[in-house]
């Protein structure tokens, strides 16, 4: 049984990608005896000096944007280079977790961990209605817009995420484990309907094909699918199919559309 592929994940948090847009720096030039000879000679032709690398390195990345250093995140690798200017944007529905549904993500985390110790629990819970895309500065506010005349006429539902399930980002570089819906899916794809014909609009990646909606809780750098499914996935299911009371804790009601681009938020209420 292969992993399946994260759904609308990026490789690197959103407070990544806030755009770099505050920078300078200045090259130094000296022009010497311009007009300033003696009479009868020809001025010096002006000159341009070498900028001391002390000065060129007082104004690290204002050309090419901040050095990735995936040391900062955890170990994590970004799907695409940041570039100044560009917006790393996501569409889901949020997830706000109660001290009980953290109450099971110990349990499910502490069990998880002695197959793969280096598991981390999710600082924040959602389910993506996109993949991870790069929107410019001045598009942002338009896009939004786009999203909320889509979102005016959409419901509110209720849906069940109860089943474990292991998944890899596309590249191979994370492993997550998650809680999959169960019953839900069809308003899930009326919404990621919705939101790729918005995709559609700006000429920007749609979701996927297929998608498995789900709530990620923890998560590692590799891929350790392997370890994680077969013996540990049926233990984690029967942590979650014992936990008390987790029928009613595990059925949600999503009530509202967010958009993350770069460190904005942007809400959308549904009906």
């Amino acid at each position: 049984m292969s992993a399946a592929p994260l759904v609308g994940y990026s490789s690197s948090g959103s407070e990544d990608e806030a755009e770099a847009e505050a920078g300078a720096g200045a090259g130094a030039q000296a022009r010497l005896g311009a007009g300033g000879g003696p009479r009868g000679q020809s001025p010096l032709p002006s000159q341009r000096l070498p900028v001391p690398d002390s000065v060129l390195h007082m104004f690290p990345g204002t050309e090419e944007g901040p050095e990735d250093d995936s040391a900062k995140h955890g170990g994590r690798v970004r799907t695409f280079p940041h570039e100044r200017g560009n917006w790393a944007t996501h569409v889901y529905v949020p997830y706000e977790a109660r001290e009980d549904f953290l109450d099971l993500l110990d349990a499910l985390l502490l069990h998880a961990q002695t197959y793969v110790p280096r598991l981390v629990r999710m600082e924040a819970f959602h389910l993506s209605l996109s993949q991870s895309v790069v929107l410019r500065h001045h598009w942002i506010l338009p896009f939004v817009q786009a999203l909320k005349d889509r979102m005016v006429s959409c419901q509110r539902f209720c849906f069940t995420a109860n089943r474990v399930k292991i998944y890899t980002n596309q590249e191979k570089t994370r492993t997550f484990v998650g809680l999959e819906v169960t019953s839900g899916h069809t308003q899930f794809l009326d919404l990621v309907s919705e939101v790729d014909r918005v995709m559609e609009e700006f000429e920007l990646t749609t979701f996927y094909q297929d998608p498995s909606f789900h709530i990620s809780l923890a998560w590692c750098v590799g891929d350790v699918h392997v370890q994680l499914e077969g013996q540990c996935l049926r233990e984690l299911q029967g942590i979650v199919d014992e936990f008390e009371d987790s029928e009613m804790l595990l059925r949600v009601r999503a009530e509202q559309v967010r958009c993350k681009s770069g460190n904005k938020f942007f809400s959308m209420p549904l009906k």
